[in-house]
């Protein structure tokens, strides 16, 4: 696969508007990139199925890179609610181990396409219609944390994001501000997806068909290329965020989502 100078813009705009977005929405990027990394990856000649997987672990490598960016601007405003990422932390690292070495590995990229699809259709109208949480919703216990990181660490791993589709809905669920929901949600990124991408590596090393330009499931030049842009603006999206009213926020994750689900929908029943 020949990394052409046009190649390198595209993936430069991607990691701009990824890292701006992991900044305004908490959501590691990976809900804009496993899309666009796909086309790009079947445009150079990648199998449509191998193109979804490549394309949601390269999506989770840069998530490394971003949250780091992301979460430190959010840090300097006091927003990160620092006892629930220790509280999530163990069960998102289980988790995300479970999804992406095992589940990961056997389902076909057209089902993991759909499944990214259902997904972020149902946080999106979650977050859209911005449902009121009973006011005696609140964080559970250490059970409870233990169970809900589990779920956030595996289904991010079936679908290349950051976590937010789950945890943002389930901390507003618990009552917790929307700015701290989203602020949590980019420092838990980072532990989502080192143990998502050390899943996929292990699981796709063996894979035949892949460019000679992949480590395992991951496109190197596509995560060197957005984890430079993207960690420059991430801090631009954490800052633009503290300036936004709520139900704008809400409604801006929602719009986003329900775009990217259409297209992998397509690209999910296409295939």
């Amino acid at each position: 696969m020949d990394f052409q100078p046009e190649l390198l813009l595209e993936l430069a705009a991607l990691g701009v508007c990824s890292g701006f977005l992991a900044g305004l929405l908490g959501i590691g990027g990976g809900m804009v990139m496993v899309p666009f990394l796909s086309i790009l990856l079947v445009q150079r000649g990648v199998d449509d199925n191998l193109a979804v997987k490549m394309a949601i672990a390269t999506s989770m490598a840069t998530i490394i890179f971003t949250s780091i960016s992301s979460v430190r601007a959010h840090h300097k405003r006091g927003t990160v609610r620092w006892d629930l990422v220790r509280g999530l932390a163990p069960g998102i690292v289980i988790g995300s181990l479970a999804g992406s070495m095992a589940v990961f590995a056997f389902l076909k990229g057209s089902y993991l396409a759909i499944f990214f699809g259902l997904f972020v259709s149902f946080s999106a109208t979650q977050m859209f219609l911005d449902k009121k949480p009973a006011p005696s919703h609140q964080v559970p216990g250490t059970v409870g944390l233990l169970g809900a990181g589990s779920a956030m660490g595996f289904f991010s791993g079936l679908v290349g994001a950051g976590g937010a589709f789950i945890s943002v809905p389930f901390m507003t669920w618990c009552n917790v501000l929307i700015h701290n929901a989203v602020a949590t949600s980019a420092a838990l990124g980072f532990p989502i997806a080192v143990a998502n991408v050390v899943g996929y590596i292990l699981a796709g090393s063996k894979v035949e068909g892949l460019p000679h330009d992949a480590f395992s499931y991951i496109w190197v030049p596509a995560l060197a290329v957005i984890a430079l842009c993207s960690v420059l603006t991430a801090p631009l999206g954490a800052k633009a965020a503290h300036q936004l009213p709520v139900k704008k926020l809400r409604r801006t994750f929602a719009s986003v989502l329900y775009v990217l689900a259409a297209y992998m929908f397509y690209k999910g029943f296409g295939s």
